[in-house]
């Protein structure tokens, strides 16, 4: 298990180990998703970061806090 401290401001970095294994760059993009306690980080491929990234600002209307609230327990 590799650690990281998170920042004031919700920062991390990610360790160079996991890094090279991932053979993560600077301005790759990963996606992030939460299983039980863990957070699972996974590198984009690129074909798919212009759909992501698309895809992202079309869901922006789902980002309150009463959408949070609505939505947490499914």
């Amino acid at each position: 298990m590799e650690l990281a401290k998170v920042t004031s401001k919700g920062q991390m970095t990610i360790p160079k180990r996991i890094r090279d294994r991932l053979r993560l760059s600077r301005g790759d993009l990963v996606g992030l998703e939460v299983d039980g306690d863990r957070v699972v980080l996974t590198k984009v491929a690129s074909r798919d970061a212009a759909h992501l990234r698309a895809l992202e600002g079309t869901l922006s209307e789902w980002l309150t806090e009463a959408d949070e609230k609505a939505y947490r327990d499914l």
